[in-house]
């Protein structure tokens, strides 16, 4: 029973890990899913651990700067409504258009599954911008904070790589 939790668990880690990688390119919360691949994954492997806090603060230092400037914000807003009515399109699942210059099987791949993974991660987007803003913006305490806790992580990563 042990063993096979443990291979559970490591199969979740996993899928994980390489989702997230996958949805660095793809729609997606990439680095939120390579992190939380990595924290499962962690519990199993030294090396997991050994990256996962390196990679929390760099998490932290994008949602960060995602919040620095009215400019950034507004990118961030349109770039949830892109993913929405994409995922509203890919739902809807409107017919393929006449100047459709590919094969009738790529018009919107995956259907209702693509649209659902896009309005998910449109939700997870928006959760991330609100608790982004709440927690850097005009904040440059917090900010300063973040930078001293990534500095502090990248040394401990660098006295471990030399130790190994």
């Amino acid at each position: 029973m042990k063993a096979a939790k443990r291979i559970g668990v490591e199969a979740v880690g996993w899928l994980l890990l390489v989702a997230g990688v996958a949805a660095l390119i793809l729609p997606g919360p990439g680095l939120l899913m390579v992190f939380g691949g990595l924290a499962i994954l962690s519990q199993q492997y030294e090396w997991a651990e050994r990256r996962l806090d390196p990679i929390k603060y760099r998490a932290l230092k994008g949602a960060a700067e995602s919040v620095e400037t009215p400019l950034r914000i507004a990118f961030s807003v349109v770039g949830v409504l892109f993913i929405t009515a994409c995922g509203v399109l890919w739902i809807v699942g409107p017919e393929q258009p006449g100047w459709w210059p590919l094969p009738d099987w790529l018009w919107l791949t995956g259907g209702v599954g693509t649209g659902s993974t896009l309005l998910a991660s449109a939700v997870i987007a928006v959760a991330l911008l609100i608790y982004s803003y709440r927690r850097f913006h005009g904040k440059p305490e917090a900010v300063a904070e973040l930078e001293r806790d990534i500095d502090e992580a990248d040394r401990d990563y660098r006295e471990i790589q030399h130790r190994d």
